[in-house]
C-alpha cells in the first residue's frame, strides 16, 4: 500500500483515480501493454523516470500529439482528441477497424473534416515468438508487412497574421469575421469570437477542461463563421436590389416614396432613388422593392399573387446560396432559413391565412430570414465578382504547396444577375461608404472600399447587433468580408470599422487610424442576457379541489364535499 500511495503522489492522481486508472488499464487487456497515463509534461517525466525501477510493470513510450501556435485559429483548425466509445461502436457498426482505444482522432474543425487526409494508413509487423513469448523474428521474412503511409500535409489559404489581427478586434466581443478571396473563393480569415485556447482540448485533461468550455455560456466552442445564424438586416437589400433589377419590378432610376410606411428611415427626405437608397440604407424605398417583387405577376388574388411572387423571390435568392449550405470544407455548417411557400402555409395554419403585409420584413433583411456569417461573406465576395462564386474552403491543396485545390472548390457558380445591374448597387454601396451610413472617423481616402451596413434585430440583448459587408477595392477586387458584432448596434459604427481595418491590413499592410483601432479593441459588448426565471411547478390540483373515489372511479370535486372518502395524490398513484 505505501508503495502504491508514493505512486500515486508522483503521478499526482488520488488513490480512487489510480484505482479507476489501473482497471481501465486492465480491463483492455490482461496480457498486452495497455495505457495508463498520457502526455506527462517534461517536468512529470523527470520527476517519476527515477523511481519506476521501484516499479516494473509500469514503462514509458513515447508518442507524438498536435500542439496550436495560437487560440486566433481555434474553432477553424479544431482540435485532436482520443477516440470515444462512441466513436469506436460506431466504427464498429460500419465494419471498419482503423482506430483503436487510445488513438487521436479530429473532433472538429479542419483536424475532423479532412481527418482521413491527415491520420494516413496503420502499418504491422507480422512476428514469430515461442512457446515462451521470446521473439524469434518477422514472419515470412517481413513479406506480410503493412508499411505504414504517413498522412498528407494541407495547406490552406489562411493569412495567419490577418487571422491575428481581426481576431484582435474582436477582443471582449461575441460575433464573427470572413474573408474571402472572392476570385478564388479561399478563406483568408475566419474569426469566432469568444475563442478558446485549444492546447485546453489536446492534453490529458481534455474531459476536465471539454466540460468547462461546453458550460461556458459565451459558448466558445460554437464555430459563429458557419452555426451563428443571424438576420442579415440592412445587408440583405443589396440582394433586393439586385432581384428587382433583375425581374424588372424596379429600374436604376426609380423613385419610391415614404408615405405611409412605419419604418425608420436615414434619408431625410419624403422619396428616394434606387442610388440614394442603397447609400442611405432606406428602408421604406425597399419595402416598396420587395412588393413590387412579390406582386409582379398576373394573379388577381391578393394570397396568389404573394404566393407565386414568394416562390419566384425564393428561387431567386436560393442561388446566391442563402437557405443552404455553400458546402466550405469544415463540419456542422448550417443552412440557416430562406423563407418558402411552405413555410408559411405551415406558420400560418393555411395557404389563405397571408400575405405580402404578413411577410413585408423579410424584404429588409428581418423576419424569418436568417443567414451565417459565411454566406455574407459569400455574398460580397459575388457582388465583387459581378454576379459569380467559388465555394468558399480553406485548403488550397493537399500533399503538395503547388498543388490544384479539390474539384469542387474551382467552380464558378452564377447567380443569374446580369452584369450591368452589379455596377447599379456597387455605385451605391462606394457611396455608402464614402458618405453614407458608415461611421466618417473610418473612411480611408486612398482605398475605394464598397460596404452595406445592417443592424440585425436582437431582442435577446441590450442593443441589436451590428453587421456590415464589404469588398475592396472596387476595380479588381482582392479580399470580400462580412463583420458580425453581437449587441454593436449599428452596422456603421462598429462591424463596419472592424471590417475596413481588416481590408486596409490584407491589402496595404497597415492601418490608417490608429486611435480609432485602439477603440475597437478596448471596447467591451459582451453581455449575458439574465437567466429565465423558474416556473414554480404547476399543482396537480387547485387548492380547492380534491381527488375522491365514487363508484370505483377517481375524480376532483370541490373541498366542501369533505364527506367524500379522500385520497392524495400521492396515495393515488402508489394505488396503481
Amino acid at each position: 500500500m505505501p508503495d502504491t500511495l508514493r505512486l500515486c503522489n508522483l503521478l499526482g492522481v488520488t488513490k480512487v483515480q489510480f484505482d479507476s486508472m489501473y482497471n481501465v488499464a486492465k480491463t483492455y487487456s490482461k496480457f498486452k501493454p495497455s495505457l495508463f497515463m498520457r502526455q506527462l509534461s517534461v517536468e512529470d517525466f523527470a520527476r517519476i523516470q527515477d523511481a519506476m525501477v521501484d516499479y516494473p510493470g509500469f514503462t514509458f513510450e513515447t508518442s507524438a500529439f498536435r500542439t496550436y501556435n495560437t487560440s486566433a485559429l481555434a474553432n477553424t483548425l479544431g482540435y485532436v482528441a482520443e477516440v470515444s466509445p462512441k466513436q469506436l461502436e460506431d466504427q464498429e457498426e460500419r465494419g471498419e477497424n482503423y482506430y483503436r482505444q487510445g488513438d487521436y482522432i479530429g473532433q472538429s474543425g479542419l483536424e475532423k473534416q479532412y481527418e482521413e487526409t491527415l491520420r494516413g494508413r496503420r502499418g504491422m509487423k507480422y512476428i514469430m515468438k515461442d512457446v515462451h513469448g521470446v521473439v524469434k523474428g518477422p514472419w515470412k521474412g517481413g513479406a506480410a508487412d503493412i508499411v505504414p503511409v504517413a498522412g498528407k500535409n494541407l495547406y490552406t489559404s489562411l493569412d495567419v497574421e490577418l487571422q491575428q489581427y481581426a481576431d484582435s478586434l474582436f477582443q471582449n466581443k461575441s460575433g464573427s469575421l470572413v474573408a474571402i478571396d472572392p476570385s478564388t473563393g479561399e478563406i483568408l480569415a475566419m474569426v469566432s469570437a469568444p475563442t478558446y485556447d485549444p492546447k485546453m482540448l489536446s492534453g490529458r485533461n481534455y474531459s476536465k477542461n471539454y466540460a468547462r468550455l461546453a458550460l461556458n455560456p459565451f459558448n466558445p466552442l460554437l464555430n459563429r463563421a458557419l452555426q451563428g445564424t443571424y438576420r442579415p438586416g440592412s445587408t440583405f437589400k443589396t440582394i433586393e436590389t439586385l432581384v428587382g433589377l433583375q425581374d424588372g419590378a424596379i429600374t436604376p432610376g426609380t423613385v419610391l416614396g415614404h408615405s405611409g410606411i412605419r419604418m425608420n428611415c436615414h434619408c431625410g427626405s419624403s422619396s428616394s432613388t434606387l442610388h440614394r437608397a442603397i447609400q442611405m440604407s432606406c428602408n421604406p424605398y425597399f419595402y416598396h422593392v420587395f412588393r413590387r417583387i412579390i406582386y409582379n405577376n398576373d394573379e388577381t388574388n391578393v394570397f396568389k399573387k404573394s404566393k407565386v411572387g414568394l416562390t419566384r423571390w425564393h428561387d431567386r435568392v436560393a442561388k446566391f446560396g442563402i437557405g443552404q449550405k455553400l458546402g466550405v470544407d469544415l463540419p456542422y455548417e448550417r443552412k440557416g432559413l430562406l423563407p418558402d411557400v411552405e413555410y408559411y402555409n405551415k406558420r400560418n395554419k393555411g395557404e389563405n391565412n397571408w400575405k405580402f403585409s404578413n411577410i413585408y420584413s423579410v424584404g429588409i433583411g428581418e423576419g424569418e430570414l436568417l443567414v451565417t456569417p459565411l454566406k455574407l461573406a459569400n455574398v460580397a465576395a459575388i457582388i465583387a465578382n459581378r454576379g459569380w462564386y467559388i465555394t468558399p474552403h480553406l485548403v488550397r491543396a493537399i500533399g503538395n504547396p503547388k498543388g490544384d485545390p479539390l474539384p469542387e472548390f474551382k467552380e464558378k457558380h452564377s447567380v443569374d444577375i446580369d452584369y450591368r445591374h452589379f455596377e447599379t448597387l456597387i455605385a451605391g454601396m462606394s457611396d455608402a461608404v464614402r458618405a453614407g451610413t458608415v461611421m466618417r472617423a473610418a473612411y480611408i481616402p486612398d482605398l475605394e472600399i464598397c460596404g452595406k451596413t445592417g443592424t440585425s434585430q436582437n431582442p435577446k440583448g441590450p442593443a441589436d447587433n451590428s453587421v456590415f459587408i464589404c469588398f475592396a477595392p472596387r476595380n479588381n477586387p482582392k479580399i470580400a468580408i462580412a463583420a458580425v458584432v453581437d449587441y454593436g448596434k449599428w452596422g456603421g459604427t462598429t462591424s463596419a470599422p472592424i471590417a475596413m481595418m481588416v481590408a486596409e491590413k490584407y491589402i496595404k499592410g497597415t492601418v490608417s487610424h490608429k486611435g480609432l483601432e485602439r477603440e475597437l479593441m478596448n471596447k467591451n459588448l459582451l453581455y449575458l442576457p439574465p437567466p429565465s426565471p423558474k416556473k414554480k411547478p404547476t399543482p396537480l390540483l387547485p387548492k380547492d379541489r380534491i381527488l375522491i373515489v365514487e363508484n370505483g372511479k377517481v375524480k376532483s370535486v370541490p373541498t366542501t364535499k369533505s364527506a367524500y372518502p379522500q385520497f392524495s395524490v400521492y396515495d393515488f398513484i402508489t394505488m396503481q
